[in-house]
């Protein structure tokens, strides 16, 4: 018997980042959004907590024989 197993977990992750002196709060958002978009941001992230969400089977059906024509 074949069974897929699906898990959902909700990963939060946290970076300390340095943003630079004087932006406002729309610009210090896109300067955030911007170093994620471009990966800069991604070493950075740590993994800070893992929720499990939900966890779900399904079976698969397997002939065990062939088809004969």
């Amino acid at each position: 018997m074949k069974v897929i197993v699906t898990v959902v977990e909700k990963i939060t992750s946290e970076a300390h980042i340095d943003i630079p002196d004087g932006l406002n709060q729309p610009e210090i958002k896109q300067h955030i959004v911007d170093r994620y978009n471009t990966g800069e941001m991604s070493t950075d992230m740590n993994i800070f907590q893992v929720d499990f969400e939900s966890i779900s089977a399904r079976i698969v059906q397997e002939n065990s024989s062939p088809k004969s024509a």
